[in-house]
């Protein structure tokens, strides 16, 4: 899934492909929120982000399908 995440004051947004459910993102940004916390979101490599929660604008959750890559034969 991919995440953006626009931070205050920086002009471009972080983006993360991550293998988490939307449930679990929401969740985690919820409780950095109401926490004033860090948001810390992982990659598909293993890789982690972390985003304090006060300076959070805005997170865009992407589709949780992953996108089929390469050719498909057709037969008709």
């Amino acid at each position: 899934m991919e995440i953006k995440v626009g931070v205050r004051d920086v002009p471009r947004e972080v983006v993360v492909e991550s293998r988490e459910s939307a449930a679990t993102i929401e969740k985690a940004l919820a409780d950095a929120i109401a926490n004033q916390t860090t948001l810390v979101l992982a990659d598909e490599k293993g890789r982690k982000v972390l985003i304090p929660a006060a300076q959070i604008a805005y997170v865009e959750l992407g589709s949780e399908h992953t996108r089929a890559v390469g050719f498909g034969a057709v037969s008709n």
